[in-house]
């Protein structure tokens, strides 16, 4: 099973291995058997984002957002829209900075809103602004390592 990728459970956090070969069978979490991948964002903040950045091994694609901002709105459809086609390969999370102002802080995000992508722990690109769906897909395969 040297294939197996570590992923977190985007309902309970908890790390599954699961082969690479067979992320597009929708699998489930072995503590609460509920999909890995359902096609939408994670909501993340301090307790669970690490889970996802560090020890999870997909990359994550983190949208840092404000429910005020106006541009976080108009992208929030495009990004949910980007993550039915991202899954299973990235994962997708939304960090609400106004109730997250630590993990705002932690990654210097200074306008909203922002996505940072992160593989093997480590933030690989930044964009800010708002973003169509295509453009999301697009900028993601760019900045991933291999593509």
């Amino acid at each position: 099973m040297d294939d197996a990728l570590k992923v977190a459970c985007p309902h309970c956090h908890a790390l599954n291995r699961v082969p690479a070969q067979r992320l597009a069978e929708s699998p489930t979490c072995g503590r609460c058997h509920k999909p890995l991948f359902d096609g939408h964002p994670v909501a993340l903040g301090v307790d669970n984002f690490a889970a996802h950045q560090n020890r999870s091994e997909l990359p994550l694609l983190v949208d840092f957002w404000a429910p005020w901002c106006g541009p976080c709105k108009v992208m929030a459809p495009n990004f949910e829209a980007a993550a039915a086609q991202l899954e299973p390969h990235v994962r997708l999370a939304k960090v609400d900075t106004q109730s997250e102002p630590t993990l705002g802080q932690q990654f210097g995000i200074r306008s909203i809103p922002t996505m940072v992508l992160f593989a093997q722990g480590r933030e690989i690109a930044r964009q800010a602004g708002a973003l169509g769906a295509a453009e999301i897909v697009r900028w993601t395969h760019s900045n991933l390592p291999g593509a």
